[in-house]
């Protein structure tokens, strides 16, 4: 996997790290490429040590179901598309939780992600409006010209009717949408199989009290002060900074 340039997404993404007063908002949308290099192709071989490419693999329900009702289930089920039965190739399941590893590494490892923590949402259409409502209740009226420019710049890139979309339903236990001060998040995968990409569209709000997310909003202040201190290699007082406690 490799993470495309693209400056709409990175500007976007500065947009999406918002303090709303009780909480942060830390959004991310990221493009990579599924193209596999020399170490991704030995990972993907070690991946499918546990089955072939090919073999397909239980997904959990999609999140679109909690707003269906029971008479649209059972006509799912008489024409054959049952959205409980989805399924996915291991090939496809080694791309999302690389992509999950790539976006968030060194800090955490989803090599243990198993199938049944991804879901395939069967309506594009629901998904935006799910994210629509999530970051408008938290961000408020500024989101009104957001949202619009933010799904334009994901259209461009991935060509929205032409993908599967999966979403992540972690386990709160191992990754970073369990830890304390999390109040909601979201993980959509936009994968687009004749491109041979994955736009990565992941959003999380934690609690201002947890003292979590500073880093985002504060990136480019730590990176001004690093450089600084980087080129003397002192504190203020001409103390390595080594040996200061």
């Amino acid at each position: 996997m490799k993470l495309l340039e693209n400056s709409s997404f990175e500007a976007l993404s500065s947009r999406l790290c918002v303090e709303t007063g009780e909480s942060r908002i830390l959004g991310r949308i990221e493009s990579y490429s599924c193209k596999m290099a020399g170490d991704d192709k030995h990972m993907f071989k070690q991946f499918c040590q546990e089955g072939e490419p090919h073999v397909l693999e239980a997904l959990s329900p999609p999140q679109s179901t909690s707003t269906t009702s029971p008479s649209q289930l059972g006509k799912s089920s008489e024409d054959g598309e049952n959205p409980l039965s989805d399924k996915v190739c291991r090939k496809t399941l080694f791309y999302l939780i690389t992509t999950l590893n790539e976006s968030f590494r060194p800090d955490y490892d989803f090599s243990t992600a198993r199938a049944h923590e991804f879901s395939r949402e069967p309506s594009v259409n629901w998904v935006v409006n799910a994210v629509n409502s999530s970051l408008f209740s938290a961000v408020g009226e500024e989101f009104n010209s957001l949202g619009p420019e933010l799904w334009n710049a994901i259209d461009q890139e991935i060509n929205l009717q032409s993908c599967d979309i999966y979403s992540y339903n972690p386990d709160l236990d191992s990754d970073p949408f369990g830890e304390e001060g999390s109040l909601w998040s979201f993980n959509y995968f936009f994968y687009n199989k004749k491109l041979k990409r994955i736009v990565f569209f992941t959003c999380r709000s934690v609690s201002v009290l947890s003292g979590y997310g500073r880093g985002c909003l504060d990136n480019e202040l730590d990176m001004e002060l690093e450089d600084e201190e980087e080129m003397d290699g002192f504190t203020e007082e001409g103390c390595p900074r080594a040996l200061c406690v």
